[in-house]
């Protein structure tokens, strides 16, 4: 079965800023994407994911986390609704003639929302048994609130006791990063309900899950550094990220740049590099 792409165009919340999505989308795939590549490895090696895996990536992006999980053995499906222009680098990561014929079994990408995915599915499909929801959240306003929907709409989808595992930035004082976040808060300071940078709170997965009816049953923490080549490297990759965009949508890219690199002087070593350690924070929920 070779993987598909399903998409159902649907509208996106709030003021578009003024960047480049395709620019963007190649960014996060090109430069961001591999800092949280520990974060999936820890989670997979965790839950041993393997030939008998049927995964569920929610907000999938350009698929690198899938990837890893299928040449794991793991039959793979990618919902994500944010992003066509991500969806479109994943569907290249993922061509048939990239994999042998076991891997590629079973794999497909849908554009929309796990409901979307349900609405695609053959009949006799059976239910997945591994959630994953690694987009980070505890970095924007209002973002627990999105994973929660998702999640009530992912669960009816999974076996019974199938792990959802939740992705989130780690305290503040142990992420690096966080010093450079603070740069989308100050410029967007007029928009700060519409999505701007928030310091990670303690609970925030616990939270998500419990709304969502879900069984926390472990967690776990994982060092995450965000390495860069150059400044140019770090300032494209972080504004791929999206927690900028706010902050460009109340000033311009101009001024996110020059600030953004501003605050990355500090991070920065003799030879040009960037070096920024961070810490990312997962928990493991049980579908009831």
């Amino acid at each position: 079965m070779t993987p598909t792409l399903v998409r159902q165009h649907l509208p996106h919340a709030g003021a578009a800023p003024r960047v480049d999505l395709c620019a963007r989308a190649r960014d996060w795939s090109e430069i961001q994407e591999r800092m949280l590549v520990p974060l999936y490895e820890a989670v997979y090696e965790r839950v041993e994911v393997g030939p008998g895996t049927r995964l569920l990536g929610l907000g999938c992006g350009s698929g690198l986390a899938l990837l890893i999980a299928a040449s794991r053995g793991a039959a793979v499906t990618g919902v994500e609704s944010s992003s066509p222009e991500r969806l479109a680098l994943a569907r290249q990561r993922l061509l048939p003639e990239a994999w042998d014929t076991r891997a590629r079994a079973g794999t497909r990408l849908v554009d929309g929302s796990p409901r979307d995915a349900a609405d695609t599915a053959d009949a006799a499909t059976p239910p997945y048994t591994l959630v994953t929801a690694f987009e980070p959240i505890g970095c924007l306003a209002g973002d627990s609130e999105g994973l929660g929907e998702t999640l009530t709409a992912a669960t009816p989808l999974a076996e019974r006791g199938a792990p959802m595992v939740l992705a989130g930035w780690g305290p503040p004082e142990r992420c690096a990063t966080s010093s450079v976040l603070r740069v989308a808060t100050k410029l967007a300071d007029p928009l700060r309900s519409t999505g701007s940078w928030r310091p990670a709170l303690r609970d925030d997965l616990e939270e998500v899950a419990q709304r969502a009816g879900l069984r926390p049953d472990g967690s776990g923490r994982v060092a995450c550094p965000f390495g860069y080549a150059d400044v140019d490297s770090a300032v494209r990759g972080l504004l791929s990220t999206g927690l900028f965009d706010a902050a460009i949508s109340a000033t311009d890219q101009a001024q996110v740049d020059k600030e953004v690199t501003e605050a990355l002087h500090p991070h920065q070593r003799q030879d040009g590099t960037v070096w920024m350690p961070n810490v990312f924070r997962y928990l493991i929920a049980r579908v009831p």
